[in-house]
């Protein structure tokens, strides 16, 4: 079956070339952190100001599955798991679209978040 490409996806140079950072990882696995970690960090100035933080806690939580698991494949296993949950766990991506196509549709309620003060 012949693959089907866009005109768009024919002319677009992908953003990572996945040679040259295997050959990386292999032959400096600080030096692949240090620029998988810059590639992210540059990915995230790029999106608006307003969801900046909300992608680094993100990308935080992916690097704690990441240290936390035994092995490359445990680890992605682990964030394939944490993606099905974002779209069809509890208030999941499914969830906000089924309740938004719902003829009695209210918006999640909101609370004040309070601002704790360190003791430190």
């Amino acid at each position: 079956m012949p693959e089907l490409k866009t005109q768009q996806s024919k002319s677009r140079k992908p953003l990572v070339d996945f040679d040259q950072w295997s050959e990386l990882a292999k032959a400096d696995p600080a030096a692949f952190e240090a620029k998988r970690a810059e590639a992210i960090e540059d990915m995230i100035q790029r999106m608006p100001e307003h969801k900046q933080e909300r992608m680094r806690c993100l990308q935080w939580k992916i690097d704690q599955v990441r240290n936390q698991s035994s092995n490359p494949v445990s680890a992605c296993i682990k964030l394939s798991e944490m993606m099905w949950d974002s779209l069809v766990g509890p208030g999941g991506l499914k969830d906000v679209l089924e309740r938004v196509g719902d003829r009695n549709f209210e918006p999640m309620p909101k609370a004040k978040v309070l601002d704790f003060q360190s003791l430190r």
